[in-house]
This record gives structure tokens, sequence and C-alpha cells, in this order.
């Protein structure tokens, strides 16, 4: 009998924590520093990608994601090491996706050439605004017209790049918005991420927030029209919402992160990755530790995890919901019942199908666009008991 991960698919995030500066409104985790010794990073990331191939062996793999940080600092060598390894410990789909993370002041041709030839076969670029205003607020140390640079260079030596950018900025209007996204989708190849701006618990924006600072942010009906506005026009543009911030082209969606939605496993490997891993039918969240410098003494002990722990079948089903619920597709209700032991309630489903909050066809269950914005609300009414 196949095991639940499989419906999802297998992944492998590996986590890169540098950055040349660190952006004010980020929580991920993410350091900076002068001197990083990218020997020594590669000798512990193939170390571990031996030992989760020791535990996993013979899985398919559908996906690598390097993410940070900014991977785009990596040499394309460590790279390029790193992507020969992961072939070798795996066999791959043939329409294996893998994805390096990038941002626009840390790219220049000669290194995008190398990770395609590497088998970097996706870009994702953190652009995130595209006037150097908002730009210098957000903290970011490129340029517009740098991003733009680095984009043209991307798409030269990738099939398939998507960028990022955060809306209900700082004295940001929904014309303006309008605009930018119509710039955005002109310069776009087949993928976007859109993000609400969110003031982060511990990061530099939040201490400046409670400080009184960050003014002009826009009032919550003008986000809530500029996420509608986002809906309209990518729609418009043939790059419907496949997940709640994330817009595609048909079949250019990020194969990684559906294995998230869908509820796959995934390794993590590096300072603070998280993963879900089965073993023996059983499976298990993991954590890294978070600190760089702690991470990799733990690699050299044989134990990178701070957390390995086993997910309750009931955990796991509310997991599934809480992923599956923000991808078009909806979940498997059949699945759903699998991994919980029982249905989900017809009482609130039919209360929240009355609201016109989530459709059903038997098979599925899936969010309205009238429910996505308000999405939370849904899966509460769901979860609780």
């Amino acid at each position: 009998m196949a095991e639940d991960w499989q419906q999802g698919g297998f992944g492998l995030y590996l986590h890169w924590p540098f950055c040349e500066a660190k952006c004010p409104y980020c929580d991920f985790n993410s350091h900076v520093s002068r001197e990083i010794d990218q020997s020594r990073w590669l000798r512990a990331y193939l170390h571990e990608i031996d030992r989760y191939a020791g535990m996993l062996p013979g899985r398919v793999l559908n996906s690598v994601f390097l993410g940070g940080g900014t991977p785009s600092l990596m040499d394309p060598d460590v790279v390029a090491a790193i992507l020969e390894r992961v072939r070798q410990s795996w066999p791959q789909a043939n329409d294996l996706e893998v994805t390096l993370e990038a941002n626009p002041g840390s790219v220049e041709a000669g290194r995008f050439r190398g990770y395609a030839e590497a088998g970097v076969s996706r870009v994702s670029m953190g652009i995130q605004a595209l006037n150097d205003v908002d730009l210098r607020r957000l903290g970011r140390i490129h340029s517009l017209a740098e991003a733009r640079q680095a984009y043209d260079i991307a798409r030269k030596n990738f099939d398939r790049v998507s960028f990022d950018l955060i809306y209900a900025r700082q004295d940001q209007t929904v014309e303006a918005w309008r605009a930018e996204l119509g710039d955005a989708l002109e310069m776009a190849v087949d993928h976007l991420s859109l993000y609400q701006l969110t003031i982060e618990q511990g990061t530099a924006f939040a201490d400046r927030y409670a400080r009184g600072g960050l003014k002009g942010l826009p009032a919550e009906d003008a986000a809530a029209d500029m996420y509608e506005a986002t809906q309209e026009i990518c729609a418009g543009a043939g790059m419907d919402a496949y997940e709640v911030s994330n817009h595609a082209k048909p079949g250019a969606e990020s194969r990684h992160n559906l294995i998230y939605w869908r509820y796959g496993d995934y390794v993590g490997i590096g300072p603070g990755a998280h993963g879900r891993v089965t073993l023996d039918g059983q499976r298990h969240a993991t954590e890294a530790w978070s600190n760089p410098d702690r991470w990799l003494s733990a690699v050299d002990a044989g134990k990178s995890e701070k957390q390995w722990e086993a997910i309750d079948p009931k955990d796991q089903a509310a997991e599934y919901l809480m992923m599956g619920l923000r991808v078009r597709e909806g979940i498997d209700v059949v699945r759903y019942e699998a991994l919980a032991g029982e249905a989900l309630s017809e009482e609130k489903l039919f209360e929240l199908r009355e609201l016109g909050m989530i459709e059903s066809n038997g098979q599925r269950v899936w969010v309205t666009e009238q429910g996505r914005p308000v999405l939370n609300a849904v899966l509460r009414d769901l979860l609780v008991d």
C-alpha cells in the first residue's frame, strides 16, 4: 500500500543562511557574515545529503529548492557539487524542478550561467517593489534598474523565472498597486509571488511599528482592495492564483511548493530548515538548529536536528487541511478521513458552503474566491471540535 506522503511527492529543501544585508521586514533565518568558508559549508551539506539518502533510499525526487537567505551568494561550483551529490543519491523525476532563490544585488551573468550549467532549472527572484523609494523603505540594497537588469540576465539563462513583490506598502494606493502590477505582468515569464506586507514579530519593522513608526500603511479596507485587484488583474493576464499568494500560467506552478501544499515528504537541510519525513509508515516533523555555527557543529557531531518528532495522525490531518486549502484544487476528503480517522463535520461544511466560503463535489473540498481572503477563519471553523 502506498504511504500517504506519496500523494504529495518528495522534495529536498536546502537552506543557505547568509544575506548581504538583513531586510527589516524579514523573519526568515538569515544572517550577515563578512567571511563565509564555502568549502566547509559544502562539506556539511554533502554530509547531510548522504545521511538522508541513507535513511530514504530509492525515493523518486520531484524537486530541489535552494532557499535562504540569499542562495545566489553561493559559488556556482558549490551549487554544482551539491546537485551532483543529489543526483547520485536519489532517482529523479523526468520533470525534476531545481529552484534557486536570488536577490538582484547578488546577480551577475557568469554566476547565473554557472547555476544553469550546474542543473538549476528555475530561479525565484526577490524584487519586492518596482520603484526606488519603496525599495529603500523595504531595506533592499538593489535599485529598480539593477532589478530589471538582473531579471533580464535570469531570463537569458533559465526557461522558468519567478519573482516576488510585496504590496500594501507605506503610502501605497490601490491605483498605484494596479499600475505596478501591470508593469510586473509585462515583465513576468510564467510565475509571480505577490505578498501583502505583514509586520512579523522579532523584525526591525515590528520594533519600528511598536514605536509609532511605519507611517502610511494602508488601512485594512485598502489592503483588501489591493488583494482583490491582484486576483482580477492576474486572472485577466492568464496567471490565476493557484495558491493564496502565488500566480502562474497553467503548468508553471512551483512544483516544490506544491509538495508542501499537497502534504508530501520533504527533507530540510541547513540552519533552521524544517522537514516532513516518513520512516516505517510514521511521519515525523524535523527542524534543524537555526544558528549557523551551531548547525555546523551539530553536523560534525552527526545530529543536525534539534527536533525529530513523530506527528500524531490527527495532527497530520490538520496539517494536510491547513496546507491543502491554500491551493485552488483543495483537499481530497478520503485522504483527510484516512489521516484523521474521521470525516470533516458535515454541519460545518454545510454552513461554510451556505456562506459561499467553500465548495465541494463529494471527493474534494476547496475554498472559493470569496473564502480565500478569510482562509484562517475557514480553517478555524473546520478544525475546532
